[in-house]
């Protein structure tokens, strides 16, 4: 079959999706809205319809949305748009000079435009014990369905990280009642992203939920009979648990791409368009390394509002229009009462200027380096994440007295400088 040139939209052409996550869900939608007629294959490892994957920590987790809610199109959608969508299926490799999937099953599928949306999968632990039953790892609907079980039945929970996910569970497993400990090899929770000043503040927040934080811990090993029983720390301090949680981070799951000889570094390397270095085959979502023109470099960005705004610049490329991505990188967490937006990038900066209370809950914490706002955080405080954004893209210094001044709107320091 040879190499697709133009626009892709004939009904004579074949798209195949790897990956029917929410990315993958999204581009198959985005296709058809991009008035691509021809036929769309979606192939998903799980037995189940594409879904969302925020809830799996909070509401659902909980028992407070059914599985249904989680789901990114209602009953009848993938046939109604002539959508063919294989759940179960395993794609075994690409077979590029054929450009072809072959399936774990034998079958190969032919395509025109292939779209890599295989997400990612959990670090997993190496330390003596890990293999016990009751350690528990978050990523898919049926991880959430045994912890949400493990939850019901009450009792401790040590949770092993406090990223977003062991931070979000154990805010769950609180208000589920249980007794919760948070292993972190920093000091404070969520501190690599967010930093110590962010870093305390939510370290406040779990303590006066009476969650115990362990901070500055090495893990040593887990330790039971068939299963687990306590978490062995480094300096020789036991835990006990009736069940782990472990949030360590994720890995793009880059194996496909990488055996098929598609550029991979830190995920599958894509341009701004969100093409491989392979002409006609794209990658979005958590696996996608891409490049934002807005920060001159590549950026993999592990986070819902990727998974969904991605696809539908991917899917203008796919059918062979013009399409860039460049939406700044953004996520929100909820723990307890506390809801949060993150906008923005930085891995370094020298001033964090908060504006509105802290203490009291309700603020905007605003990551400045060189005087302008990299980033921006706000924290029970809604309907300001266009501006913030705004205040990143323009690039100009910012006096940090006029961010700290509630009086003075977010929007006229867009344009004014520093004053």
């Amino acid at each position: 079959m040879p190499a697709a040139k133009g626009v892709m939209n004939d009904e004579n052409h074949t798209h195949v999706i790897v990956g029917a996550g929410l990315a993958g869900g999204k581009a198959a939608e985005a296709l058809r809205q991009e008035g691509f007629g021809g036929r769309i294959v979606l192939i998903g490892e799980e037995g189940e319809r594409p879904y969302e994957r925020p809830p799996l920590s909070k509401d659902y987790l909980r028992g407070e949305s059914p599985r249904e809610k989680a789901r990114v199109h209602p009953d009848g959608f993938y046939a109604e748009n002539e959508i063919e969508l294989r759940t179960g299926t395993t794609v075994e490799r690409l077979e590029l000079d054929r450009r072809a999937v072959a399936l774990a099953d034998g079958e190969r599928i032919g395509y025109d435009r292939l779209l890599l949306a295989t997400g990612a999968e959990p670090r997993r632990l190496a330390v003596p014990g890990s293999g016990l039953d009751g350690i528990h790892y978050l990523r898919e609907l049926g991880d959430a369905d045994a912890i949400a079980a493990r939850l019901d039945r009450g009792g401790r929970v040590v949770l092993i990280g406090a990223g977003w996910i062991g931070a979000e569970v154990a805010a769950s497993a609180r208000q589920k009642g249980l007794e919760v400990t948070i292993v972190e090899r920093d000091e404070l929770p969520l501190e690599r992203v967010l930093g110590s000043e962010l870093g305390r503040i939510y370290a406040d927040i779990h303590r006066d939920h009476g969650v115990e934080l362990v901070g500055g811990a090495a893990l040593d090993r887990f330790e039971g009979g068939a299963a687990v029983e306590r978490v062995r720390l480094g300096d020789g301090r036991a835990l006990e648990s009736d069940f782990v949680v472990v949030g360590v981070g994720v890995e793009p799951r880059t194996r496909l791409a990488r055996e098929a000889g598609i550029a991979v570094d830190n995920g599958i390397a894509v341009s701004e368009r969100l093409e491989t270095s392979v002409e006609g085959v794209f990658a979005v979502g958590d696996v996608a390394n891409a490049y934002h023109p807005f920060y001159g470099r590549r950026l993999r960005v592990e986070h819902w509002a990727n998974a969904l705004n991605q696809p539908l610049v991917a899917a203008r490329a796919l059918v062979g229009k013009p399409a860039s991505y460049e939406r700044l990188p953004y996520f929100f967490s909820d723990q307890y009462d506390v809801g949060m937006e993150y906008s923005g990038y930085t891995t370094q900066w020298d001033e964090v200027v908060f504006r509105g209370d802290p203490e009291g809950g309700e603020f905007i914490a605003f990551w400045l380096n060189g005087g302008r706002v990299v980033a921006g955080m706000n924290v029970n405080v809604w309907e300001v994440t266009d501006a913030i954004q705004a205040l990143i893209r323009s690039r100009q210094p910012v006096a940090a007295e006029r961010l700290r001044d509630t009086d003075v709107p977010l929007e006229e320091l867009i344009t004014e400088g520093v004053s």
